[in-house]
């Protein structure tokens, strides 16, 4: 077993107390008074990384509040698995090292289905989060919650504004699918807008999730890392000198959102980035530490029911498209109520794409077929596949 011990610093809790019952009081933690977390049992592990050398040149302070507010939350119900917070990711000499801390850390955690949940740093640290599937050579969805696509010119440094580009441009490349929620368009280059479209990738716009913000459980029911960029929180939530966009989530919305991907079975990592302390008052601490509380409550209310064992557990719904001579297969959880739908794949490639033939869709995607018309969601999956 790795020793990810060395890549931390403790947490100090010499300070705080906690209430019974209490995130603090059930919390494994890497404190100054105990050792490293034996980390044997699955759960989530809350990590603080502070690399900023890619999106800020003022240094940043070193109140990051979230946890104290954190631990003093209540704990949910159905909470029985384990949170481990390991502490502070200590920065490296250079960006590169601390890319190298933060890849080795989930992939250790990964493969003992640890779910990392990393706050803090500029967005570019979805990169080594992105490498660590690439090490264990999973193919990988990526959605990120974020008011533009974050690509770059191509010879342009990495920046936080700019890690998308390596993630697409590497290879062998892991990457099936890319998603978008909170898009902002005013923001995005049209260049941009026409590459995300003839990749067949995915984005949902601003006006959409605000209008029903259901339509993001299926989007983050199909991730494995989600990259949460607070930016895309307006100015009137998060204000500050890095927030300054007029229009963008709510807090409540966002809490929203974080408990759908907290309770996706597939998703096994996430970033919560562009977290700026300084200048906050303690409401957006607050408000951070809610972010977490409710994805942690999504993953501890999982349904276990990702289709990849027997169809016996869920309804299925064969629909038969005249127009276009396909047969669309759904199916429905007994357990959730949750839909899929069957997208064909080619069958020597059966070994690479098996985690997605299954498609997370919406009972409007089984209507619209009723009507004769082929989901849009069934099409660029086709199209990705062949």
């Amino acid at each position: 077993m790795t020793d990810i011990s060395i890549y931390f610093q403790p947490v100090d809790l010499s300070e705080l107390n906690f209430r019974d019952q209490t995130v603090g009081s059930h919390i494994v933690c890497f404190s100054e008074e105990g050792n490293f977390p034996d980390y044997k049992d699955e759960g989530v592990a809350i990590i603080h990384a502070p690399e900023y050398r890619r999106g800020v040149e003022k240094s940043i302070s070193n109140e990051f509040l979230f946890r104290e507010k954190l631990y003093h939350l209540f704990l949910g119900t159905k909470w029985d698995k384990s949170i481990y917070d390991f502490g502070t990711i200590i920065p490296g000499s250079s960006i590169d090292d601390t890319y190298h801390a933060i890849r080795t850390v989930c992939v250790e955690l990964i493969k003992k289905n640890i779910l990392p949940v990393i706050v803090g740093g500029t967005q570019d640290i979805t990169i080594p989060l992105y490498q660590s599937y690439e090490y264990l050579e999973q193919m990988v969805n990526i959605t990120t919650i974020d008011s533009h696509f974050d690509i770059g010119e191509e010879k342009e440094s990495v920046t936080s504004d700019s890690w998308f580009l390596p993630i697409l441009t590497s290879k062998p490349c892991y990457l099936f699918n890319y998603s978008n929620i909170g898009l902002q368009g005013h923001y995005c280059p049209p260049k941009e807008m026409e590459l995300i479209e003839n990749l067949y990738f995915d984005f949902q716009r601003l006006g959409e999730v605000t209008e029903n913000i259901t339509c993001v459980e299926p989007t983050l029911r199909n991730t494995d890392l989600l990259s949460f960029d607070l930016k895309a929180i307006r100015n009137s939530d998060m204000n500050g000198d890095n927030y300054i966009q007029p229009n963008g989530l709510f807090h409540h919305e966002a809490c929203r959102v974080m408990r759908y991907a907290g309770i996706s079975d597939k998703l096994s990592s996430i970033v919560i980035a562009n977290y700026f302390p300084d200048n906050f008052c303690n409401s957006q601490h607050e408000a951070i530490a809610q972010y977490i509380w409710y994805f942690i409550d999504g993953y501890m209310n999982r349904k276990g029911d990702f289709p990849v064992a027997s169809k016996k557990k869920y309804i299925s719904y064969k629909v038969q498209l005249i127009e276009q001579n396909e047969e669309i297969t759904f199916y429905k959880s007994n357990v959730s109520d949750r839909w899929w739908m069957e997208v064909p794949y080619p069958v020597n490639e059966f070994a690479k794409y098996q985690r997605h033939y299954l498609v997370p869709c919406t009972y409007q995607d089984y209507q619209e077929s009723m009507k004769g018309d082929l989901p849009n969601l069934w099409w660029k999956t086709y199209q990705k596949l062949i």
